[in-house]
């Protein structure tokens, strides 16, 4: 549609709270208007016309880690399904990782991964060009205006990615120029408790020793060596999926995350769950890295408030349920989340973890500053309309009749969350609508001011 207009919303946005309007035409936002009733004029021009009265605005949700698992594993989940799950769940742009069948590791890979979301995605989107010990050279020309990002692999959570030789991660450290987001875990330490626990219970190890498997010494030895790499060359590291209390301790908190050269990312399932969930949900909180102690839990969510934590994602990452309900070692690490995610992050500001201001900044805003996206992210006059609307208290149990992912599963069901994504606008379309998808409506690829 051309002309939209909502009204009579609770805006919140850069830290502000206010009622008001926002007119947006040809997919840009052209007016926001901070005032009770709508201008005559703006009436005049017949808009279609949503009425936003008792619930919240918001930019849309920036998701910087996902896994969509196409090509080459689309019975776990795809483009067209998981960007659909995403706009359910408020998200209006979502950057996917290298990990697919084959893996995402030359450009030309990278450009046939572009066709395809152009083809199919509902929502915006990017993908990161995925490190191997070889691959530099695909690295250092992969284009800055349109790639988010190089996925380092410093751990074995994706097989044969895994970039395990030193001189290769100075390389790529010292030369790449384009963000390096890395997943931090030991393999030597990996491979040690892995070993010891196989010895003692053999092929049934009980899904609650995967934190001391997948151990929090394991996740700052990666880490620790990976922030010393950016501070000797200067790299601008993001460290994907913190999970420990101690990897905080490696963040600085400057006054703004666009002002940092290493930032950080927590995960809505290491904000939410800890290893007392293990006994009730098994593998289906089975992730690497692994969710730990509520110690654990409780200063990330620390770390977030303090600024430490600079971006909160999903690592959305969809397996069937057959394959999560094989034995430890065979079942696979990951789980959806993209529906969820903004919901989950409302519910905790209803327990008063968060406030709404602090989920929008780190949900929204940071994304968009620390990858450079262009106009995206904020509510501004000359942005691109992506937007969400929330209705704050309608609540909604999940179960498997409204769940999205081709999976068909959600660590979360059977929670009941008392906020729910309304509506979902890309570049100025409703793509979402009161639990109807538009499947019809394709997203744009981002853009990177680099």
């Amino acid at each position: 549609m051309s002309t939209l207009l909502i009204k009579n919303a609770r805006v919140i946005n850069e830290g502000n709270v206010y009622n008001g309007h926002v007119l947006c035409i040809n997919g840009m936002i052209e007016r926001i208007i901070r005032q009770e009733k709508v201008p005559r004029k703006i009436l005049g021009e017949k808009p279609h016309t949503i009425d936003a009265s008792g619930k919240i605005l918001i930019p849309g949700v920036i998701d910087d880690q996902v896994h969509f698992r196409e090509p080459g594993l689309t019975h776990k989940g795809d483009i067209a399904t998981e960007s659909a799950s995403a706009a359910a769940g408020g998200i209006t742009s979502f950057m996917e990782m290298p990990n697919t069948a084959p893996p995402c590791v030359t450009n030309e890979l990278l450009e046939d991964k572009f066709r395809t979301a152009s083809e199919k995605s509902i929502t915006n989107y990017s993908f990161y060009l995925g490190a191997t010990n070889d691959n530099l050279d695909e690295l250092l020309i992969a284009d800055p205006s349109k790639v988010c990002g190089i996925k380092v692999f410093m751990g074995s959570s994706t097989g044969n990615m895994l970039v395990d030789n030193k001189e290769s991660l100075e390389k790529i450290f010292s030369r790449v120029r384009l963000p390096v987001a890395v997943h931090c875990e030991d393999e030597e330490t990996i491979r040690k408790n892995s070993a010891e626990y196989r010895e003692k219970y053999g092929e049934d190890v009980p899904v609650k020793m995967h934190a001391a498997i997948r151990s929090g010494e394991a996740c700052f030895i990666s880490s620790s060596f990976a922030v010393s790499l950016a501070k000797k060359h200067g790299t601008r590291l993001h460290i994907l999926h913190m999970s420990t209390a101690r990897e905080t301790g490696l963040l600085e908190k400057p006054s703004h995350s666009v002002d940092k050269k290493i930032t950080a990312e927590a995960c809505i399932h290491h904000l939410w769950f800890d290893e007392s969930d293990y006994e009730r949900l098994g593998s289906n909180i089975k992730w690497n890295p692994s969710v730990k102690t509520s110690h654990d839990r409780e200063a990330l969510r620390e770390a977030v408030i303090s600024g430490k934590i600079d971006v909160i994602a999903t690592d959305h990452a969809p397996h069937t349920k057959e394959e999560k309900t094989q034995k430890y070692f065979n079942a696979p690490s990951g789980g959806p989340m993209v529906q969820h995610s903004l919901p989950a992050m409302f519910e905790l500001v209803k327990q008063g973890v968060f406030s709404p201001e602090l989920v929008v900044e780190k949900m929204c805003h940071a994304p968009a500053l620390l990858f450079g996206i262009e106009k995206r992210g904020f509510i501004r006059e000359g942005y691109f309309a992506d937007l969400v609307l929330i209705d704050p208290d309608s609540p909604w149990k999940v179960s498997r009749e409204n769940i999205l992912y081709k999976c068909g599963w959600s660590p979360f069901e059977g929670v009941t969350f008392g906020t729910s994504v309304t509506h979902t606008i890309v570049n100025g379309n409703i793509v979402y609508e009161n639990g109807e998808v538009d499947y019809n409506s394709r997203g744009k690829q981002l853009k990177f001011n680099r």
